[in-house]
């Protein structure tokens, strides 16, 4: 008997339903197992049934449940508890699941603010009323799912590699664990590097570093960090390379900017790095700000309005 399969997406993009498509050949693998009884992206079922004429939000039980974006409004923490309550196990599907991802940013400025800006200009007249009809109030901040139910198991990735989204399910179909690459994208970075002291201050990625001769491999190119720009590597979690290993930023011969949240799931990428800079010497100071070194892992009350932002 196929294994039924739950699918929602909250505060998200859908790129990690397109990682799932992205399995490829394997995807019919997984089909051939699992029955997707649920998945606004990929099928038409109905909250309120095909006829709209339920009067409760409804999902249907399922065993596993795969749940990608952070909770930002009422209507997600209602999808998001009716998930934890018809699935046995619920996978945390990509980094606004797991750490808030790119929408947490938000969480630096009040709701007020934000509506204000996105509503209004310097050179428009101030509206009279947000809008408000049919539209789910929006929640005191962006939060991961695990600051509002219980998470069995995390997928990081923006998105997560579609090697980790296979080896996940099959795992929980065989009732096997579900492993992780447990190292940081420097543990797993082939480019050449030369230890401590070398570097003192960090620039801005406006000129291009030293690649090494056209065509070259990675291994003959200089770590990106001590050329001076900045990478989050050292902070972050493994993965996004798949099977393949190689880190996809590294490989297109750019900095990590830190996708797949910290390399410890409580982990805080900003403080982490902070202090990998200046055990190694590095002036800090250097850095223009230090609010995007956590881009995706701003939820877990890492990103905060400021004081300024607070008294404005």
């Amino acid at each position: 008997m196929a294994v039924k399969v739950a699918q929602e997406w909250l505060n998200s993009c859908s790129g990690c339903e397109i990682s799932i498509v992205d399995m490829g050949e394997r995807l019919l693998e997984v089909l051939s197992l699992v029955e997707f009884v649920h998945s606004p992206v990929l099928m038409d079922h109905k909250y309120f049934g095909q006829l709209g004429g339920g009067n409760h939000l409804e999902i249907p039980e399922a065993k596993v449940g795969l749940v990608s974006g952070g909770v930002r409004n009422e209507e997600h923490l209602e999808v998001l508890a009716e998930m934890r309550k018809k699935c046995e196990v619920i996978i945390a599907l990509g980094t606004c699941a797991t750490h808030g991802g790119i929408p947490a940013l938000c969480n630096s400025y009040r709701n007020e603010e934000i509506l204000g800006r996105c509503f209004g200009t310097e050179t428009t007249d101030a509206t009279d009323a947000l809008p408000s009809e049919g539209v789910p109030p929006l929640t005191e901040r962006c939060q991961a799912l695990d600051e509002k139910i219980k998470v069995d198991v995390y997928l990081p990735g923006c998105p997560p590699n579609p090697d980790h989204i296979f080896a996940a399910l099959v795992a929980l179909l065989e009732g096997k664990p579900v492993e992780l690459p447990g190292k940081s994208v420097c543990d797993t970075c082939p480019t050449i590097r030369e230890g401590k002291g070398q570097l003192k201050k960090l620039r801005r990625f406006l000129q291009a570093p030293q690649y090494g001769a056209p065509g070259e491999p990675l291994d003959k190119m200089h770590c990106l960090l001590e050329q001076g720009i900045l990478c989050m590597g050292a902070v972050t979690r493994a993965g996004c390379g798949g099977e393949a290993v190689t880190p996809r930023c590294i490989a297109a011969r750019v900095p990590c900017r830190g996708c797949y949240g910290p390399v410890r799931q409580n982990g805080n990428q900003r403080f982490d790095m902070l202090n990998a800079l200046a055990s190694n010497g590095i002036d800090i100071s250097s850095l223009p700000e230090s609010v995007s070194l956590l881009r995706f892992s701003g939820a877990h009350n890492l990103l905060r309005p400021s004081r300024k932002s607070k008294e404005a």
